[in-house]
């Protein structure tokens, strides 16, 4: 995955968070921030959790926004954060890696895929939930290829 897409400013570790929306917020401003999305794009992830849970099993939910929200995006990008004590986004589902993705056009797809390939690894979740460093969680990512 190209360092543009993440750095260590998109990476946040052992935050806690009390719950769903704020933990969606909270990855979404990460995007904001660092110039990969406009702040409506917050607006449609929450709506998008609305629509079906991005959680996806193994501790991790891919928070993302909707297809009419791609007009908020900057450039691709995805913020990555670690929330050790965890967060509810189903019933009884809990999220401890959260990874939200911007992508313009249709690279979504190409980062999903790579997200994927990484996190398919119960052993990579493992190792990012646990990370103390920015760079262990770049380094993982960037030997996807």
């Amino acid at each position: 995955m190209t360092n543009k897409i993440l750095t260590e400013e998109n990476i946040h570790l052992n935050v806690s968070l009390k719950d769903k929306e704020e933990a969606i917020r909270y990855t979404g401003k990460i995007l904001v921030d660092n110039n990969y999305v406009n702040e409506e794009y917050i607006d449609h992830m929450l709506e998008r959790e609305e629509i079906s849970s991005t959680y996806m099993g193994n501790h991790v939910a891919i928070p993302h926004g909707t297809e009419e929200s791609k007009k908020e995006v900057l450039q691709t990008g995805i913020s990555v954060v670690t929330l050790p004590d965890g967060v509810e986004f189903a019933e009884g589902k809990i999220a401890k890696v959260l990874i939200g993705i911007a992508g313009k056009g249709d690279e979504h797809l190409e980062v999903l895929s790579k997200i994927a390939i990484v996190l398919s690894d119960e052993e990579n979740v493992e190792k990012i939930i646990n990370s103390h460093s920015k760079q262990e969680i770049l380094q993982l990512f960037s030997e996807v290829k």
